[in-house]
């Protein structure tokens, strides 16, 4: 059962991860990005894997070493609910990058693959997506003349 429950979390996740990707000018998308409560599924799946390892978990969390980590890790549950704990944020993470992408006027075309490295490799993602963002926002301070565009969008 673990197992099922492991791979049907990415699936209760990969709705909204598809709209965002390849629905983005939607107002149905934003809207729904916009929602915390994406993730209470694949929240409750982590409660059910990380109910019956509670006690290791906590001493994971509790006191982090790494043969501890190792330890719950190795366990099904365990893993199940680590995993379910990724998805979520990782969902969180895509849904944040995502409203800020078009709030700086970043071209889906380029938001799209971001947000799937970020599903793949969340921490690259996330990297490459704060450093265009960076240079986004130091190219709109005001008095700034020099004309942004991402993408073919052009930013005000």
């Amino acid at each position: 059962m673990t197992g099922a429950l492991f791979e049907i979390s990415f699936f209760l996740a990969a709705p909204f991860w598809l709209l965002m990707i390849l629905a983005p000018g939607r107002r149905l998308t934003a809207r729904i990005a916009a929602s915390p409560f994406t993730v209470l599924p694949v929240l409750a799946l982590y409660l059910i894997m990380a109910v019956p390892v509670f006690p290791e978990l906590w001493d994971a969390v509790r006191s982090p070493d790494i043969n501890t980590f190792r330890d719950l890790m190795a366990l099904a549950n365990g893993a199940g609910a680590i995993w379910a704990q990724v998805i979520a944020w990782d969902l969180l993470l895509g849904q944040w990058m995502f409203l800020e992408g078009r709030r700086l006027g970043i071209s889906p075309l380029v938001m799209g693959p971001l947000l799937v490295l970020t599903i793949l490799l969340s921490p690259f993602g996330l990297l490459i997506f704060l450093a265009l963002r960076a240079v986004l926002k130091s190219r709109t301070r005001p008095g700034n003349s020099v004309p942004n565009r991402v993408g073919g969008t052009t930013l005000s």
